[in-house]
């Protein structure tokens, strides 16, 4: 046992931890059950990718900013428009953010658009282990614009090239200056074709001059985002008023 023993301290310098504090249970488990060599090394390879997997889910998870409590055990999905619903696995499966696709959600106030991409992108980290942040769309363009008075605005596009996909929420709730549509459309500008944007918006298309003013530089940040994009619409009622209708009730 002493020699299994001065097996730890190696074995942590190789990265390989969970193996360090599993493999003297293992031994004695192999021993026990009269495993092979093979079936040892190959259940203490499993724990220590397992693990790894685990901690890695668990830190994207963290440095998403995934809001909390809103995944897919919480969506009622009863109350998604049947063609959301359809699109469901589909979009669980991920390939629009494998492909640098996009994905665009319009819908009045209350109609689970946000909690539906917050579980997608939940989700997209837990089966597929991809990059995804989560951020309302002013704090976005705050962070551009004070990266850009900074002159480090490049630096900070770069760190978001790192997400595989970036949920803005609530489009419409940007302050909309002139300053805050040029470094909204440079980031949606970078993103094109090569990386996934998700947008929640209660406001269609056709009141997107509200956000950009420049009826040209509109046109074009909609030409970006379509080109390769699902387009879901969530009508219905609201979500929040049918739950305060009901604790009323009760």
């Amino acid at each position: 046992m002493s020699a299994v023993g001065s097996l730890a301290g190696p074995l942590r310098m190789l990265a390989l931890t969970t193996v360090a504090r599993d493999y003297e249970d293992a031994m004695a488990r192999a021993e026990a059950e009269n495993w092979g060599y093979r079936r040892l090394l190959s259940y203490l390879v499993e724990n220590e990718l397992n693990e790894r997997l685990r901690r890695k889910i668990e830190r994207q998870i963290k440095e998403s900013g995934l809001p909390p409590g809103k995944t897919l055990d919480t969506l009622d999905e009863r109350k998604l428009p049947e063609t959301v619903r359809r699109q469901m696995a589909t979009l669980l499966a991920a390939e629009l953010v494998r492909r640098g696709d996009n994905l665009l959600c319009f819908g009045l106030p209350g109609r689970g658009k946000s909690h539906f991409c917050a579980a997608l992108g939940r989700e997209w980290i837990q089966r597929h282990q991809l990059k995804v942040l989560f951020t309302p769309t002013f704090k976005l363009v705050s962070q551009l614009l004070a990266a850009k008075r900074d002159l480090k605005l490049p630096s900070a596009l770069a760190k978001l090239d790192r997400f595989d996909a970036v949920i803005l929420d609530d489009l419409g709730y940007v302050q909309q200056a002139r300053e805050e549509m040029e470094v909204l459309f440079t980031f949606l500008a970078e993103r094109y074709e090569k990386k996934t944007v998700v947008i929640t918006s209660n406001l269609v298309f056709s009141q997107w001059d509200q956000i950009f003013k420049d009826p040209m530089t509109t046109m074009a940040a909609i030409d970006r985002l379509v080109h390769h994009a699902t387009i879901l619409e969530f009508n219905g009622d609201s979500h929040r008023a049918q739950t305060a209708k009901t604790k009323t009730k009760s």
